[in-house]
């Protein structure tokens, strides 16, 4: 499978939002964190997460700017270069969303594997301060649907999944971790 396949399918343009569902989990829980809510792409350099559930929260990323904006409290606000995970999230998912293969290059790693109808895409991060907190990220998608993205920490800590578009969907009422991994990973048996 090759990777410029896979980016030229998931593309969007301008405009596009997709509904997620993201899982935490940690030692300290009992069960995992489970977010909802909606990514938006307003223009081509601006990132929206709005949080719905369990709590309000939008988050903007934008001219290498964070925004934190919550119901009641004065917006947060700062540099994207105090954050090397954010700078490589708002690089990656605006590449992403374009089809920009050579600029996610830049970033990333990018191996691929799978079918058109069942695919992962691997980024290993290439620079060092974003590499010390992040070892890998996988897409997993069917076809010109992405449907989940893990996050993989450098070290210790737990795996992060967001689940988007049909994944969330199919995410509804499914509250076991075990679960909504495999909605993740296509292991769902579907």
């Amino acid at each position: 499978m090759d990777a410029g396949w896979v980016l030229a399918r998931i593309a969007r343009p301008v405009g596009s939002h997709t509904p997620f569902v993201e899982v935490r989990g940690s030692k300290l829980l009992k069960a995992p964190l489970r977010l909802s809510g909606e990514y938006r792409r307003p223009d081509a350099a601006t990132l929206v997460r709005e949080v719905r559930s369990p709590y309000a929260e939008t988050t903007t990323l934008h001219a290498g700017e964070a925004v934190i904006e919550r119901t009641g409290k004065a917006p947060r606000r700062f540099s994207l270069s105090r954050s090397p995970e954010l700078v490589g999230i708002q690089a990656s998912f605006g590449a992403l969303l374009s089809g920009d293969r050579a600029r996610l290059e830049r970033h990333f790693d990018v191996a691929s594997e799978g079918t058109r109808g069942d695919w992962h895409l691997t980024l290993e991060p290439k620079a060092a301060a974003l590499a010390q907190r992040l070892q890998r990220v996988v897409l997993h998608g069917r076809g010109a649907e992405l449907r989940c993205i893990e996050s993989i920490p450098a070290g210790k800590g737990e795996v992060q999944r967001t689940l988007l578009a049909g994944a969330a969907a199919q995410a509804s009422g499914v509250t076991a971790g075990t679960a909504l991994a495999a909605l993740c990973t296509g292991d769902a048996g579907e």
